[in-house]
């Protein structure tokens, strides 16, 4: 499988973020980046750079107000008198409708949905060549491969079209799936992710062209708490093109694949031509946020089940943190789309 990774994405280095009150060492490390590469290789990944697209496809889901925060926010936030190193908020509106503050400081409340999204220095370039990378596989796929991985990180699922949130900036998932459709496919997204997409929602909610669907821990009482509920169907033109499928806490992988079947059974109906997966591997029962019990094995067959279903696959890299089995955990799901 060819696979697409850019080093300048190790420049986002993010120290910490809070939980709870508590300032918490970052999960979204660099690191990542050299685990999940081996994990591909030993899959038989073959590794390429990404193609420079530039800022129009990425414009294409993301106000021009929000990339230019994004940009130079951090030169910006640096020169406030005693600030932190990272750009963290602490005020945000009550609605998206507010007034747009001129201050470093309320823009990124306004654009920051918590303090789990921390800038630094690179996280711009790191976030532009994450968002490069999935655009790079999305043209792979279009000029013919029939799946292509693309290890983008910082991850993207929880950015909206102008608000950051859980380690995302830029919605790379939703980007790829835009570009698919202006090459004139019939893109579904298929969130994979402990954690609901709930900014993939929320740019497509009310969209029918781009369907889709997310599997995940119920946000009753788990990130993002106020996304990702069953009722949420979409609106407008969209509703019925927006699929949620909570699960309770602790799903194993029997659970897991009913669920998928669902899933799978709209992407179907929908009459898909290439799917974009979100992959998180942050299922997995050894996963520092433990939500789900998915086994190691239990990823590659999700992985067959989602190529079982016979269209071109763009695989896109979300969660999954450092711990022992994250290598081996990519392995398998990549493994298992060639079964």
């Amino acid at each position: 499988m060819k696979a697409v990774l850019d080093e300048r994405q190790r420049v986002h280095d993010p120290k910490m973020f809070m939980a709870n009150g508590v300032r918490l060492p970052n999960p979204e490390q660099p690191a990542r980046i050299d685990v999940l590469r081996d994990g591909a290789k030993e899959a038989g990944c073959r590794f390429v750079s990404p193609t420079d697209h530039g800022l129009g496809p990425i414009a294409a889901l993301h106000s021009p107000e929000y990339l230019v925060f994004l940009e130079t926010i951090h030169t910006r936030w640096s020169r406030i008198d005693g600030a932190s190193d990272e750009v963290i908020p602490n005020i945000h509106p009550d609605r998206r409708t507010a007034s747009y503050p001129r201050s470093a400081t309320g823009q990124a409340g306004f654009h920051q949905a918590d303090t789990s999204c921390p800038i630094s220095a690179g996280t711009w370039e790191a976030a532009y060549w994450s968002a490069q990378t999935a655009l790079s596989g999305a043209e792979a796929v279009i000029a013919g491969e029939p799946a292509v991985y693309a290890l983008s990180r910082p991850p993207g699922h929880h950015a909206f079209a102008d608000l950051a949130g859980g380690f995302c900036f830029l919605n790379n998932s939703g980007i790829a799936a835009e570009a698919f459709l202006r090459a004139g496919r019939r893109p579904a997204i298929l969130d994979v992710d402990v954690h609901h997409g709930n900014g993939t929602q929320g740019i497509f909610y009310h969209r029918r062209d781009v369907l889709t669907v997310s599997i995940h821990a119920d946000p009753v009482r788990f990130y993002p708490f106020f996304w990702g509920h069953a009722e949420e169907r979409g609106a407008g033109e969209g509703l019925g093109y927006n699929l949620n499928l909570p699960l309770p806490r602790g799903t194993d992988d029997t659970a897991y694949l009913e669920a998928l079947d669902t899933a799978l059974a709209h992407i179907k109906v929908f009459g898909a031509d290439v799917i974009v997966v979100a992959l998180g591997l942050d299922a997995h029962e050894n996963d520092p946020f433990k939500g789900f019990r998915v086994t190691t094995g239990g990823f590659a067959r999700i992985a067959a089940k989602i190529a079982g279903l016979s269209v071109p696959i763009l695989i896109v890299q979300e969660g999954g943190y450092l711990q022992p089995d994250l290598g081996a955990n990519l392995t398998s799901f990549l493994s298992g789309m060639s079964v």
